[in-house]
C-alpha cells in the first residue's frame, strides 16, 4: 500500500512538473525565435511590462476588495463601529493605492531599461512556477512547500470547505450471528485493516464550526488471518472454511474496495481572525463523527503458505471473487482529540453473498486526518 501511494504521488508531481517544463519550453523557443529579431523581441518585452501594470491595477483591486469584505463582516458582527470601519476603509485605499504607485513605478523603470538594452532580460518574476507544500501559522502567516504559480489572488475571506487526506489502521475480523470474536475462525492478532482516502469538510452553519459534514473516497483493505488450519473453498456460490490438506504456515484472505464515507463531525473550534480572512481550527480539540459509507469490491485474494511433499516452502496466491459481495456498506464512527482519534467500522453487508451463514466484517483502530 505504501509503494502504490508514493508511485501516485510520484506520477502526480511528475506530470506537473512535466507541463511546467514544457510550458517554460515552449515560452522559451517562442523568446529564442524573437530574440533573432531584436526589434520584435525589445517589442515583446515591453508589451509583457504594460500588461503587468495592467494585472498589477486588477490584483491591488481584488485585494482591496477583500480587505473591504473583512471590515464590513467585523461590523456586522458588532466588533466595529460604523466610523471606524469608515476610517479601515479609507486606509485600505490609501495603502492599496500607494501599492499600485509604487509597483507601476518599478514597470516603468523595467520598461526604460528594456527601451536601453535590446537584449536586456525580462526581470519580472511574478509570473514563476515552483513546487511545495505550504501551511497557516498560528499568526496568520504561511510557511512551508507549495505547488502553485507565483500570481498571487487574495485569500478568500471565509473557507466553508476545506480538505484532507484520511489514513486509519488497526485490527479487523469478521463475525456472524450468533458469534463474538473469541469463537471467531480468524486470528485477533493477524487480521487487521489498513485506509486510505481524501475527505472534504463542510461546515453546517454560517458563523459556526461546532457542526461539519465529512465527505469524500476511501480504499479500504481488510485482511483475514485464518486459524485452525483451515482455507477458504469455493463451491459454487458457497464458500466455505475447510481443512488444508497439509500443514498451512499462513492463510490469510483480503478484500480490497473503493468506499464513499459520510460522518457528521462534531465538536469545538478555534476561530482566528486575521486583517483579510477568517479560520477555523481543530487543533487539540475534542471531535466526534458518526456516519457511514458505501462502495463496491476491488478485488479479492488467498494468500496461502505451505510446505509441499518435497519439502519446499509454497506460496500460493488466488486472486477471484470467492462470492465476496460486490458491494459494500456499512457504518462507521470516531471519537478523538486534534488529528488523532479512535476509528470503528462495521460492514452491515455481508463478506460472503449469499451464504447458509453469514459473516459481517468488524474493525477497530486509529485514525488521522492529515489536513
Amino acid at each position: 500500500m505504501t509503494t502504490i501511494t508514493k508511485y501516485v504521488v510520484a506520477l502526480v508531481l511528475c506530470l506537473f512538473v512535466s507541463n511546467i517544463s514544457a510550458q517554460e519550453k515552449n515560452n522559451e523557443t517562442k523568446k529564442d525565435s524573437l530574440k533573432n529579431s531584436p526589434a520584435a523581441y525589445k517589442s515583446m518585452q515591453i508589451d509583457n511590462l504594460k500588461a503587468e501594470k495592467k494585472r498589477i491595477e486588477t490584483q491591488e483591486r481584488d485585494f482591496l476588495k477583500a480587505d473591504i469584505e473583512g471590515i464590513n463582516r467585523q461590523l456586522d458582527e458588532g466588533k466595529i463601529t460604523a466610523g471606524e470601519a469608515e476610517r479601515l476603509k479609507k486606509e485600505a485605499a490609501k495603502k492599496r493605492a500607494a501599492n499600485i504607485e509604487d509597483r507601476l513605478a518599478i514597470i516603468d523603470k523595467k520598461i526604460a531599461l528594456v527601451e536601453r538594452n535590446p537584449y536586456a532580460e525580462n526581470l519580472d518574476s511574478e509570473n514563476s512556477s515552483y513546487i511545495g507544500f505550504v501551511a497557516d501559522r498560528e499568526d496568520g502567516s504561511r510557511i512551508g512547500f507549495s505547488i502553485k504559480s507565483g500570481k498571487r489572488k487574495p485569500p478568500k475571506y471565509d473557507l466553508r470547505t476545506t480538505n484532507r487526506m484520511v489514513f486509519a489502521l488497526g485490527f479487523n475480523n469478521a463475525i456472524g450471528d450468533g458469534q463474538g470474536l473469541d469463537d471467531s475462525p480468524y486470528k485477533l492478532g493477524g487480521s487487521g485493516f489498513v485506509e486510505l482516502g481524501w475527505v472534504w469538510q463542510t461546515r453546517l452553519f454560517k458563523n459556526s464550526n461546532f457542526a461539519r459534514l465529512n465527505y469524500g473516497f476511501s480504499f479500504q483493505w481488510n485482511k483475514l488471518d485464518i486459524k485452525n488450519n483451515k482455507y477458504f473453498v469455493e463451491n459454487g456460490d458457497q464458500t466455505t472454511l475447510q481443512d488444508f490438506p497439509s500443514n498451512l504456515k499462513s492463510a490469510k484472505f483480503r478484500v480490497t474496495n473503493l468506499v464513499l464515507p459520510v460522518h457528521f463531525e462534531f465538536g469545538p473550534s478555534t476561530k482566528r481572525e486575521y486583517s483579510n480572512r477568517v479560520r477555523y481550527f481543530t487543533d487539540n480539540k475534542f471531535r466526534i463523527g458518526l456516519g457511514g459509507y458505501g462502495g463496491v469490491r476491488l478485488g479479492s485474494m488467498q494468500k496461502l503458505v505451505y510446505e509441499d511433499a518435497d519439502g519446499d516452502r509454497v506460496k500460493d496466491k488466488q486472486k477471484r471473487n470467492f462470492n465476496a459481495s460486490n458491494f459494500v456498506y456499512g457504518l462507521s464512527g470516531y471519537i478523538g482529540w486534534g488529528d488523532l482519534a479512535i476509528y470503528a467500522k462495521y460492514d452491515l453487508s455481508p463478506l460472503f453473498k449469499d451464504q447458509a451463514f453469514e459473516q459481517n466484517n468488524i474493525s477497530l483502530g486509529l485514525r488521522w486526518d492529515l489536513d
